[in-house]
């Protein structure tokens, strides 16, 4: 019987150091409210924090022209941007599964639907405003913020 039990106790030890952690290392020049805590639960990320918004920092840059988001990892990089009236950004899907970009507030609607790895949503933003967006399969650690600027 004391056999059983070492290799038993040994599994649980090994099973509570198991999960998925993941950082979002917000830019320099941006602010976080919280950092959301998550599990990995088969292919996909199962999340147990609601989303939580990046405010950008008013001396981070203002991008023009074409900027590109990426999802990677289940986050988002840069998650939160500034960006004149007329930038156009384009979300680029390198996760293996599905995600999309869904705004929840701001000046213009995104709704990109599901993007397949390596699919592209792109947008040209036309009206100055703060857009809080996210994905909605991952919404805990795939959220970010763009602030548009005249």
């Amino acid at each position: 019987m004391r056999r059983a039990i070492l290799p038993a106790a040994c599994c649980a030890v090994l099973a509570g150091g198991c999960g998925s952690s993941a950082s979002s290392s917000a830019p320099a020049g941006s602010t976080r409210t919280s950092a959301p805590s998550h599990t990995q639960s088969g292919p996909h990320l199962t999340v147990d924090a609601p989303p939580s918004f990046g405010a950008p920092s008013p001396s981070a840059p203002v991008l023009s022209g074409l900027v590109t988001i990426t999802y990677r990892y289940f986050t988002i990089d840069p998650d939160v941007i500034r960006v004149k009236v007329g930038a156009t950004v384009l979300w680029r899907n390198t996760d293996p599964g599905p995600d999309n970009v869904t705004s929840v507030s701001g000046p213009q609607h995104l709704a990109s639907g599901n993007l397949a790895e390596g699919a592209t949503y792109r947008v040209r933003l036309t009206r100055p405003g703060v857009i809080h967006y996210l994905s909605t399969l991952h919404p805990a650690t795939m959220n970010g913020t763009i602030q548009v600027l005249r």
